[in-house]
């Protein structure tokens, strides 16, 4: 990968563009796009104290957008190769963690440069390899390396989490200091395989943890650029590992063995609540640092900018095809405004423009794999068997030039009972489902009805209505009239993000202010003089 900075770097959210950026971009990923295809269907290793390791058998990562396009051939990991990796960090753990914070700081803070110097060809990858559009990509890669920076600020800004107490007589020096746990397991999805790679691997190690980070399967060479990444920006070996392989052995061994001092999983709330439960039944409690999905609320009242709640609810709905723990995947609308509501978020729904990801006119790509074509076709059966009307989309696509991929239409389904599974189950496709309501506090007690609580919005010019939304909604994320996204578009020292209940274990959101002290534990040290 190139390290080489072309032009000058700029800022790149999910929602802060200007014309002169997007110029930029795409020119930038034009020749990028160019650039990685020349490497595709090469063979990656795994990286275990900092050397190259091979598996005696390896598998195929092929592109959601055409599943003739082999991408690259990873390693089948072992158990066996992941016990190595964790000996690695285990042996590395001892210097890493005494190592001057402001060292540790300074490494992690080299690799986040690394990652924009590279934000180009990581962004083309990530077209390829999770299907989402360019500037979701590029969005991605920038988060990635603003979370770490972000955690980086945090302990710099503490001076290392050291802090001088009051004492209870001469003579005595009492301090509070924040120590890492040793080695953490990261385990990332494929949704954000830089953001939520990245991202918690920085605070880990910032934080004086070593390392052993198993990307997703769907997207597993975007895990191994990471690691090339941590490597050329000179941390010693052992402190990052990286290891590629099935769940139920790679990914089951970080879980199991006792050498894993602490465990960051973003995933399935089904796979988050095994995990809880088991981590209980150690003998020695570890923390778990889990995001476990969300079934999100938008809520529509009548005093609304019905213009910017279409806008919003279709972008958060159906940005990265659903795939999002935080899209909004249900609407309460107030009856008054329904019918106008429901006409224009139709409309615009109807404007996506699907295909090709890459392309820079397409906003919409396709699923990750066929098990997330089976979800929405079962969940467009479950609808209309059980009375639900769909307003639009509602099936795969299947004519050229789709026919190689996981290409499904945006969806939006009415007419269900306002209790329905449609409106519980997280189903990670693009769907989402409506129906009206009285009043706000009708709209909040839906909203609420359900074991997830990670994000929620409402479009109101009410600030009564607003207020009383932030005050009552059971959500760890909250959105007033954010156009940009009903439910979506957090940003490392802007918006915390985070759930309640069963959308994660620990009350404290990722890129927010609380979340790097995570991965290190208080000592109290008194000395007497």
């Amino acid at each position: 990968m190139t390290t080489e900075t072309r032009r000058p770097q700029m800022k790149i959210t999910y929602a802060t563009m200007s014309a002169d950026q997007m110029s930029d971009l795409h020119r930038e990923l034009d020749a990028a796009i160019e650039r990685v295809k020349k490497d595709f269907g090469r063979s990656y290793p795994m990286i275990i104290g900092g050397k190259e390791v091979r598996a005696a058998a390896e598998f195929e990562d092929r592109s959601p957008i055409d599943t003739r396009i082999l991408i690259a051939k990873l390693q089948k990991g072992t158990r066996e190769h992941v016990q190595e990796a964790i000996a690695a960090a285990r042996a590395a753990s001892p210097a890493w963690a005494n190592r001057p914070w402001q060292e540790r700081v300074a490494l992690v803070r080299r690799v986040n440069d690394l990652i924009r110097e590279n934000r180009w060809d990581l962004s083309a990858l990530m077209g390829y390899e999770a299907g989402k559009n360019r500037l979701e990509c590029v969005g991605d890669v920038e988060e990635s390396a603003d979370l770490a920076a972000y955690y980086c600020d945090q302990i710099e800004q503490h001076h290392g989490f050291t802090e001088k107490m009051g004492t209870l007589g001469p003579g005595e020096e009492n301090y509070s200091v924040m120590r890492p746990y040793g080695v953490f397991a990261v385990i990332s999805p494929f949704n954000f395989p830089m953001a939520l790679a990245f991202g918690p691997a920085g605070a880990a190690l910032a934080a004086g943890n070593t390392v052993v980070f198993k990307p997703a399967t769907d997207t597993p060479l975007l895990g191994e650029k990471l690691a090339e990444l941590v490597q050329q920006a000179g941390l010693p070996a052992g402190v990052f590992n990286f290891v590629t392989g099935p769940g139920s052995t790679v990914g089951q061994e970080l879980l199991d063995n006792p050498g894993i001092d602490g465990i960051v999983f973003t995933g399935s709330m089904d796979v988050g609540m095994h995990l809880i439960r088991s981590n209980a039944a150690r003998p020695t409690p570890r923390p778990i640092i889990i995001e476990m999905g969300g079934k999100n609320p938008s809520i529509i009242m009548k005093s609304a900018d019905l213009d910017k709640a279409s806008d919003g609810v279709m972008r958060s709905a159906f940005g990265a095809q659903g795939q999002k723990c935080s899209a909004n995947s249900r609407v309460y609308v107030q009856k008054d405004v329904r019918a106008k509501f429901v006409e224009m978020l139709v409309e615009k729904t109807k404007k996506i423009k699907i295909g090709n990801p890459l392309d820079k006119d397409v906003w919409m790509g396709p699923v990750i794999n066929e098990g997330a074509v089976k979800t929405y076709e079962q969940a467009i059966a479950r609808a209309k068997a059980d009375g639900g009307k769909i307003l639009t989309g509602g099936r795969r696509l299947t004519e050229e030039p789709f026919n190689h991929g996981y290409f499904v239409e945006p969806t939006i389904i009415d007419g269900l009972p306002k209790d329905h599974a449609l409106f519980k189950e997280e189903l990670f496709v693009p769907i989402t489902v409506l129906t009206d309501v009285i009043s706000l506090d009708e709209a909040i007690d839906l909203a609420n009805r359900t074991e997830y609580g990670l994000t929620a919005g409402i479009f109101s010019e009410d600030d009564g209505e607003i207020q009383k939304f932030f005050d009552s909604i059971q959500a760890g994320v909250t959105y007033a009239n954010r156009r940009a996204g009903a439910t979506t578009g957090a940003w490392p020292g802007i918006n915390p993000f985070g759930g309640w209940k069963a959308s994660g274990s620990t009350g404290r959101g990722t890129g927010g202010p609380h979340y790097v002290q995570q991965f290190m534990r208080e000592q109290s040290r008194v000395r007497i003089r």
